[in-house]
């Protein structure tokens, strides 16, 4: 059968890395398409992954500068707890794509239990969130049906809190302060985090469950943000400075 991309066009192999993953990579390309569709991920902003091994561990990666919503099989990256890139067997290669400089925060996420496959958006309504929440250090959303939709949350009197991590370059030292929130048994367990003016980190136990925590939170931002304009919040915040 001929190799052909999600739209019908011939498109490239992925390399000897990820022979046999197909699968995998074709989740994560129909997810892209959908996302950019929808306006959370254009340009080529946003990266995804899926877990290939958690013992060592071992992750399936978007490239970096890659169109999200024109993503071929080539387009795909196998990389090492250390964001290195590594063959089948784990040993180190330099032929692959470049991975996205923000691959240990795919890192830290996928070292919790139960993950396998952690998405990344850039969507309007999360970057406004992001930056108009920063210095409280995020934001809780509590009293909606859609809450339902994060794994593990049955009633929709739920308050789910998304931390807001300030925007770096310096993404092991961000990795450290995620890594931070997340071992914290003293604060609740989240779902995803935002990083100011930039976007939302999400995962869950497949692409499908990363994907649907990706629909609710963004449909939980355009909700929170459309009503503290129909409120006037965000009015009085601006004539407040």
């Amino acid at each position: 059968m001929e190799n052909v991309s999600l739209g019908g066009a011939p498109h490239g192999l992925p390399h000897s890395a990820l022979a046999g993953k197909e699968a995998e990579i074709d989740a994560l390309r129909e997810t892209g398409t959908y996302f950019f569709q929808r306006g959370w991920s254009v340009g080529t902003s946003s990266n995804y992954s899926v877990v290939l091994k958690h013992d060592p561990l071992q992750l399936l990666l978007t490239a970096s500068g890659m169109d999200k919503g024109r993503l071929t099989r080539a387009d795909f990256v196998r990389v090492n707890d250390q964001g290195h890139q590594v063959d089948i067997e784990g040993a180190a290669t330099t032929d692959q794509p470049k991975s996205s400089a923000e691959t240990l925060l795919h890192v830290v996420a996928a070292g919790q239990p139960g993950v396998g496959s952690i998405l990344h958006t850039h969507s309007i309504w999360g970057t406004l969130l992001s930056d108009y929440f920063f210095d409280e250090g995020g934001f809780a959303i509590e009293g909606y049906e859609m809450l339902k939709g994060l794994s593990g949350v049955k009633t929709h009197e739920h308050a789910e809190w998304v931390p807001v991590f300030d925007n770096t370059q310096d993404i092991p030292v961000l990795a450290e302060q995620v890594a931070a929130r997340l071992s914290d048994q003293s604060q609740p367990p989240i779902h995803g985090y935002l990083i100011r003016r930039h976007g939302l980190y999400t995962w869950g136990a497949d692409v499908a469950e990363a994907r649907r925590h990706i629909e609710i939170y963004e449909f939980l931002f355009e909700t929170l943000v459309r009503r503290m304009l129909l409120c006037g919040e965000l009015r009085s915040a601006a004539s407040a400075v």
